[in-house]
């Protein structure tokens, strides 16, 4: 069983084809999803999605890319939707310097902002992260999360991962692992503790190999695995059911998957 800990099945470009892509996560043995938002309308979407189907959870958030677009009111609906019983994490939150959509003072009070308010309602936090390490680093240093924390889809050094690791965080692989240009990745994998990783999709983004190119979905997580499994030279099982726990510590839930 394996649990794809950050994924966007909500997105438009699985609308002709999302019951199918269900049947394919179910025979793949993926037993769980969580759904990740990026805004408020993607955040209720899945929340919407953990009350229809029982292996999909949720993490509500706004993405730095939408920081600019935050209203008073949009703090009030994110705390109501924390209180739902399958949200599991404040996320995706953080900082992108590398597409800049929204301006940086901006994206950096927002980023404090949803940290406070994870600590507030009792939430690991999920945190995007591109082209910002320092400020990142400074950021999470200066307003730790209280109850842990995600860096999804980990590509930066072995230097910051180690610090990382030092402060608590979780680091989450995806599909640019499995890519021929991610020595560096590869590095990271090889040398932080087992215990202290989590596979994702990022569907429909970030397809890994060799199925790059083509939309991305939760089946393909087991890409991901099964690299692991190489970096570590450990069986498929041991790194699936490692991560599984590892999930499940992090976003504390215990609950069977189906």
């Amino acid at each position: 069983m394996i649990w794809d800990t950050h994924a966007h099945i909500d997105d438009p470009s699985y609308a002709e084809d999302f019951q199918e892509v269900l049947l394919r996560i179910q025979s793949a043995q993926i037993s769980r999803i969580t759904n990740v938002g990026y805004d408020l309308p993607s955040s209720e979407r899945s929340v919407r999605l953990t009350e229809d189907y029982n292996f999909i959870y949720a993490a509500i958030g706004i993405h730095p890319h939408n920081a600019q677009d935050v209203k008073v009111d949009t703090w009030n609906r994110l705390l109501e939707l924390a209180k739902q019983p399958k949200v599991l994490a404040w996320g995706e939150i953080g900082l992108d310097y590398y597409r800049d959509l929204s301006p940086r003072p901006i994206q950096k009070e927002v980023f404090i902002q949803q940290i406070k308010l994870a600590n507030e309602i009792g939430l690991p936090i999920v945190i995007h992260n591109r082209d910002a390490h320092q400020d990142v680093l400074e950021i999470v240093r200066a307003n730790p999360p209280k109850y842990g924390g995600v860096f999804h889809c980990y590509s930066g050094s072995w230097e910051m991962a180690d610090i990382l690791l030092k402060l608590g965080f979780y680091l989450s692989f995806a599909g640019p692992i499995t890519y021929k240009n991610a020595r560096h990745t590869v590095e990271v994998a090889k040398r932080i503790p087992l215990d202290r990783m989590l596979v994702e999709t990022d569907s429909p983004y970030l397809t890994p190999e060799p199925r790059r190119g083509k939309r991305n979905e939760p089946t393909y997580v087991r890409e991901i695995v099964r690299k692991l499994s190489e970096i570590k030279n450990l069986s498929f099982e041991d790194v699936a059911f490692a991560t599984m726990q590892n999930a499940e510590t992090i976003f504390r839930l215990k609950e069977p998957s189906f």
